[in-house]
C-alpha cells in the first residue's frame, strides 16, 4: 500500500527526539552522518522518501487447485498485498520443469 512521501519515523520506525527542555528536534532525523572527512552521505542511508507502492515478487508458491466455475485459484503460501488486491501469477521457469524448453 503506497503512503506517498513519508518521514523517516513512519518509513523506518525510528524513535522521536526529546519533547522537553527546549528541544526543537521532535520529528527531525538529527545528525545524518560524519563531518568533513567523507564529505557526503553514504548510499542506503535511511531517510525520508517515497514509502510503499512497490511491486513484490514471491517465489516458490504452489498452485493447489483451479476452479473454473467459481473463477478461483487456490495458492499455498503467503501472497503479497492486502486482501482484494490483484495478483499476477507467472509459471516457474526452472530447467526440468515440464513447461520449459528442452
Amino acid at each position: 500500500m503506497g503512503r506517498g512521501f513519508s518521514g523517516y519515523q513512519k518509513r523506518h520506525g525510528f524513535s522521536r527526539g526529546p519533547m522537553s527542555h527546549g528541544s526543537k528536534n521532535h520529528r527531525q532525523p538529527g545528525s545524518t552522518g560524519a563531518g568533513t572527512t567523507p564529505g557526503r552521505i553514504y548510499p542506503g542511508k535511511r531517510m525520508a522518501g517515497r514509502y510503499g507502492g512497490k511491486n513484490i515478487t514471491t517465489k516458490g508458491l504452489l498452485v493447489v487447485k483451479v476452479d473454473d466455475e467459481k473463477n478461483l485459484i487456490v495458492v499455498k503460501g503467503s501472497v503479497p498485498g492486502k486482501p482484494g488486491s490483484l495478483l499476477n501469477i507467472k509459471p516457474n521457469n526452472k530447467v526440468g520443469n515440464n513447461g520449459g524448453n528442452k
